[in-house]
């Protein structure tokens, strides 16, 4: 509903005063425009390469500067001296003179802004003009300023052209032609008389115009644009000018988010002095800008084919809404028949419906969706998929159903004319999913296959994939998996349980009954234990198979191949890039740039020098490691797994460790290892997950043990250093915002009671069997030692006894630099790891030529060499199964 608006009510022609009824809610009195962040962005990435030119193009820029002088050495003195006058006076007048326009027209707000940016803009030419006079490298310095004749050199920034540059850009001087031409005619005008009488260079000019710009965008951006959406007020005022006496107009209800809608406007139900109410679309450029990074990023990551252009204008959109509406009517479809169209000012646009009484698919109950109104649904798609039509956005608000059970197709503005058939095909799976969300995979395949025909439906299998259909609909999908997640671990969980209730019954019942021969007690007692674990395997077996139910797609795919049994299952590929993968190689590009420097920063001698028993003993420790990780894997695991087959997966995981990120590829091999081991799934994720669990709690007091030690090793006393006192109270304000911020309070919480819920009881498990649990400390403690004497004997293989480091330095080193490596989207956690450890050498005193080659030889003793290694035992564990 709309509310009232505030503006004054206008009268029509029949004196009666227009209004606005019901309850809208009010326009926020400012917007942040993505169109803002990306000019901020632009500019930001405009200085940056001005700055990259002026340090590393020096000759470009001598040779630029030499034949601007030679150019003005014929420059009348009277006349450079005449201009740079008026373009003085004038580079402040024309900003007061445009101010004394705007509070004219009562738009004091814009000159705020304006202000608040000319002094942003001023601070930034301050902090600028500083940097390179006191820490820039010579060759920026030469590149942004000129010697003067009195001594000294000019300024790197103008800071009175710099913030009359953000001030013109914040009021939007842009939009007024003529106040826009005035403004650069004297912005030009003023850099020609500085460049000709040598007070600036031409990079000077282009940094300050850089920095007043992107200031501008960045404050617009940061306190948001005055919101010059249209009100109701201007929406009935249209509505009058295209023909209408509307009387009221109220916001329409049940409409989606704007986020999740995108550019589909503000709706409007209109009722008229005379006829039928009308049903009105608005659309201005700020609901257009929603989603627009994430169709940006769509169309980066998606083939070309399935992506709809990220920017159209008003006007474009306009005319392409138009033109399916009326193609949709002509070609047999139920859609809303658009009858007048028109524009409310510079940056908005209506469309005028005539009005259809119903309620969208979404809205209606389970048992109102009847077999007839899916057979409608499909005869509109249908009806469209004839001419080639494709809706792109089949979702359950698209589809509303009227009064008398007819459907309508609403939302075409993101429909494509003379679609291909990868397209159509693309909306017969996201109807097929959004009917099914609703009334089941059996009878939306059923009411497909009896208007389209099996042949349509079976080949629009390779497009049902998530990637393929609306962001709705994923979101559905991935809520309901997790729903079904929780509850299968529920049911295993309870299984469990109640299969150790009974063993624990029958132990009590058989001890009654025991007589005293030992034999035969042993005997029974092994049959027993035997018998116990076929009991327990085959409980949770039936109650995983009583909770478990397949996804949707799955359920879909599977009736469609019972009526075409040959139809093609294998997905269409339809991203072009995976988004890991995208990240994984601007990471890897990083961290090769960063390894290829260091090591060519390293001279060859230093390796020829290194101390060859030292390195013996880094590929000891090295292998020690992967017992040790067998150790605290089979720690938390209570059934019998072997442990050389146990010690062979991990060395395979230094494999998976290339081909994935390390905190990934690890956990999926152990848990398919200890699935194929006989270890039932959800109990193999539990383990898994205990192991990592218990292995971050280690990980984080020791590195708070061994950061206090290395506070105190140099004193007398055991007071901690104020570097661990500064981190403690870091980790404690953050651990307080957390929990004070509500949103991300939920989040820690929803996450943290799913990981509880599974690795608590096998937690449990694991505190009933000492041998195990002593199993698994000495594993991790094992494991990390390991490590930390691999890199400190790398240190020594360099050092020669000259440099070396304590063992609680080293410890603090490695524990650091392997969070960082967890956390990294790179494979092995290549670059990060590399970076924080030599970062920590350099910190607690080693020398460069002493830190880059240790960290080198580490990481090729823990990362690389034994890749090939790892290659053997994952296709040796794999042809056996194992895997």
């Amino acid at each position: 509903m709309m509310g009232q608006d505030t503006h004054p009510p206008e009268e029509g022609e029949s004196g009666a005063p227009e209004r606005v009824s019901g309850d809208e809610p009010l326009l926020a009195a400012r917007v942040h425009r993505p169109s803002d962040l990306m000019r901020l962005l632009a500019g930001l990435l405009a200085i940056a390469l001005v700055i990259a030119i002026a340090a590393f193009a020096h000759a470009t820029t001598s040779g630029l500067e030499e034949d601007i002088n030679k150019g003005a050495v014929g420059a009348p003195d009277v006349f450079v001296k005449i201009a740079g006058l008026v373009s003085s006076i004038a580079v402040l007048l024309v900003p007061v003179a445009f101010a004394i326009e705007r509070l004219i027209k009562r738009d004091g707000l814009r000159i705020a802004d304006g202000v608040l940016a000319a002094v942003l803009a001023h601070g930034v030419t301050l902090a600028v003009d500083l940097w390179v006079a006191q820490a820039a490298p010579g060759t920026i310095q030469d590149a942004l300023t000129q010697p003067q004749s009195g001594g000294g050199l000019t300024d790197p920034v103008h800071n009175y052209l710099a913030p009359v540059i953000a001030y013109m850009t914040a009021v939007g001087m842009a939009r007024r032609p003529r106040w826009r031409v005035s403004l650069w005619a004297v912005l030009l005008l003023d850099a020609f008389t500085m460049l000709v009488a040598g007070y600036t260079t031409a990079l000077s000019i282009i940094l300050t115009v850089l920095i007043g710009w992107t200031v501008a965008y960045g404050t617009l951006y940061a306190v948001g644009s005055p919101n010059v959406r249209p009100t109701g007020q201007t929406l009935l005022a249209g509505l009058r000018r295209v023909g209408f006496r509307p009387v009221t107009a109220l916001r329409a209800e049940g409409v989606p988010d704007a986020s999740d809608i995108g550019d589909r406007g503000r709706r409007y139900i209109v009722t008229l002095e005379e006829g039928a109410p009308l049903d009105v679309t608005v659309v201005d450029r700020e609901q257009q800008a929603h989603g627009f990074f994430y169709r940006m990023w769509r169309r980066i990551t998606l083939r070309t084919i399935t992506t709809r252009r990220s920017i159209v204008s008003l006007r474009q959109a306009l005319e392409q809404e138009a033109l399916l509406a009326y193609a949709a009517i002509a070609a047999g479809a139920n859609a809303p028949k658009l009858i007048a169209t028109s524009e409310l000012g510079p940056d908005a646009v209506m469309l005028v419906y005539e009005h259809i009484g119903g309620r969208s698919l979404d809205s209606l109950d389970d048992k109102e969706i009847t077999d007839e109104l899916v057979r409608g649904a499909w005869r509109q798609v249908r009806a469209l998929q004839s001419r080639r039509i494709a809706h792109r956005r089949l979702a359950g608000d698209a589809i509303l159903v009227d009064r008398s059970g007819r459907v309508f197709l609403t939302d075409l503005r993101g429909g494509e004319i003379a679609a291909g058939d990868l397209i159509l095909r693309m909306d017969i799976a996201q109807l097929l999913t959004t009917l099914g969300l609703r009334v089941g995979a059996e009878r939306a395949v059923a009411a497909a296959v009896e208007i389209l025909g099996p042949d349509s439906v079976a080949d629009c299998l390779p497009l049902l994939q998530p990637i393929a259909l609306s962001r709705s609909t994923r979101a559905t999908l991935r809520r309901l998996a997790r729903e079904r997640s929780q509850r299968e671990r529920e049911a295993v969980l309870a299984a469990s349980e109640a299969a150790k209730h009974e063993r624990e019954l029958a132990k009590a019942e058989a001890a009654a009954d025991r007589t005293a021969d030992t034999t035969v007690v042993r005997s029974e007692t092994k049959a027993e234990k035997k018998a116990e674990r076929k009991a327990e395997k085959k409980a949770l077996d039936t109650a995983l198979d009583e909770a478990r139910d397949e996804d949707l797609l799955a359920q879909i795919r599977q009736q469609v191949l019972l009526i075409r049994p040959q139809a093609p299952v294998e997905p269409v590929r339809l991203e072009r890039i995976k988004p890991r993968t995208l990240i994984s190689m601007i990471a890897g590009a990083v961290a090769a740039y960063f390894l290829l420097s260091q090591i060519a920063s390293t001279p060859l001698s230093t390796v020829s020098e290194a101390d060859w028993r030292w390195v013996a003993a880094a590929v000891l420790f090295s292998a020690v490691s992967y017992l040790a990780a067998a150790m605290s894997l089979l720690g938390f695991v209570p059934e019998r797994v072997g442990f050389w087959r146990t010690v062979v997966a991990q060395v395979a995981g230094s494999f998976v460790k290339i081909v994935a990120p390390a905190a990934v590829g690890g956990v999926a091999l152990n848990t398919r290892f200890l699935q194929r081991s006989g270890v039932r799934p959800g109990l193999a994720v539990a383990s898994v997950g205990a192991s990592q669990l218990f292995g971050l709690g280690a990980h984080i007091l020791l590195l708070l043990l061994f950061g206090y030690l290395t506070g105190t090793e140099k004193t007398q006393s055991f007071s901690p250093s104020r570097t661990v006192i500064a981190g403690l109270l870091t980790v404690a304000v953050i651990v307080l915002v957390v929990t004070a911020i509500p949103f991300m309070r939920k989040f820690v919480s929803t996450r943290l009671r799913s990981l509880f819920a599974g690795v608590v009881p096998r937690m449990l498990d694991v505190l009933q069997r000492p041998m195990k649990l002593l199993t698994g400390i000495s594993g991790m403690l094992l494991l990390t030692g390991a490590f930390v004497f691999c890199l400190d004997a790398s240190i020594r293989a360099f050092g020669h006894g000259n440099y070396t480091v304590s063992y609680a330095s080293v410890a603090v080193v490695f524990l650091a630099g392997n969070a960082l490596g967890s956390a990294a989207p790179t494979p092995g956690g290549v670059g990060a790891v590399e970076g924080a450890l030599i970062a920590g050498l350099l910190a607690v005193g080693l020398p460069i030529e002493v830190a880059t080659p240790a960290v080198l030889l580490y990481r090729l003793l823990t990362l690389w060499l034994p890749v090939l290694p790892g290659w053997i035992c994952f296709n040796w564990l794999t042809k056996r199964g194992a895997l």
